[in-house]
């Protein structure tokens, strides 16, 4: 790959980090008054209505020999990853949310090695796990009482379906535009969101604050579909492991978002943190990675 394609991809990863930064404090805005469960079946219905008009106006062919890998990355991506969230941020701030999500990138590196056959070398392991032990440490210094709450395991599983639907996605971003990759993905479960959302659909509406449906839509354009076209793009051009290791600026976004959004707290350790794994992040870019 060349290293102007290398630094774009860098670009677009970053640039990606920043949108999908936004879905957590969207999401903990939208499920103070909306079911978490209905969340989430709305927000695949009206991204999937979108990612179908636009397969319907640009006359895709219908993908038939990568269905199964389309599905198998939608249940990551477009079950498992928001469904969770949603439960967690019923629970739990945005800006913890967010720092626990700040492992994602090693999962992802140790999802790439399974799904892509990418190579990291040791010192991007070791920049990764170093990156992975500051949030680690971030979060057990900032959870009341040092327990793991259910809303900490619904992260949990928030990181893996997250890894392995980021990995899942670069894979078919190599064989398709990564725009297309999760246009499909969100078209394909369409029916069944829609069919879920009309189940999970409330009594009434009528109580539900501008706030509330802001996150909605940002959930629905941007998080679940918007902010893929530019990842997909990135891991494509920059590889599963290297550009999905920039996720560990994510929870420092979310932080930063969680203060105005979300009226959380900002405390001024946060900034040495996020200095910190800033570095691990740019000692990791310069280690080897070889594409499977």
């Amino acid at each position: 790959m060349p290293p102007s394609s290398q630094k774009l991809g860098l670009a677009l990863g970053l640039a990606g980090v920043v949108l999908f930064g936004g879905t957590l404090p969207a999401t903990r805005l939208t499920v103070a008054t909306i079911d978490p469960l209905f969340l989430t079946a709305a927000r695949a219905t009206i991204a999937g209505c979108a990612g179908l008009a636009v397969l319907l106006v640009l006359r895709r062919r219908w993908p038939r020999a990568l269905i199964g890998e389309l599905v198998l990355a939608g249940i990551c991506t477009i079950i498992g990853f928001p469904l969770l969230m949603a439960l967690a941020m019923a629970s739990v701030p945005a800006a913890h949310g967010g720092v626990v999500l700040g492992i994602i990138p090693l999962a992802t590196v140790a999802a790439a090695t399974i799904v892509t056959g990418e190579r990291p070398s040791a010192g991007f392991w070791l920049a990764s796990l170093a990156g992975a032990a500051i949030v680690l440490i971030f979060v057990l210094r900032h959870t009341p009482g040092g327990t793991i709450s259910a809303g900490d395991l619904f992260l949990l599983g928030t990181v893996v379906s997250g890894a392995f639907g980021y990995a899942l996605s670069g894979k078919l971003s190599l064989r398709m535009p990564g725009w297309e990759v999760i246009c499909w993905q969100v078209a394909l479960f369409l029916p069944l969101s829609a069919l879920a959302m009309l189940a999970l659909w409330p009594g009434s509406l009528a109580g539900v604050p501008a706030p509330a449906w802001a996150g909605l839509a940002y959930v629905s354009f941007v998080s679940q579909f918007f902010a893929f076209f530019v990842f997909n793009a990135a891991m494509a051009l920059g590889g599963v492991a290297r550009v999905g290791q920039l996720m560990l600026l994510q929870p420092f976004v979310i932080v930063a978002l969680a203060a105005p959004v979300n009226g959380e707290r900002i405390e001024l350790s946060t900034l040495a943190y996020a200095a910190a794994v800033v570095a691990t992040v740019i000692v990791g870019q310069r280690m080897r990675v070889q594409r499977g």
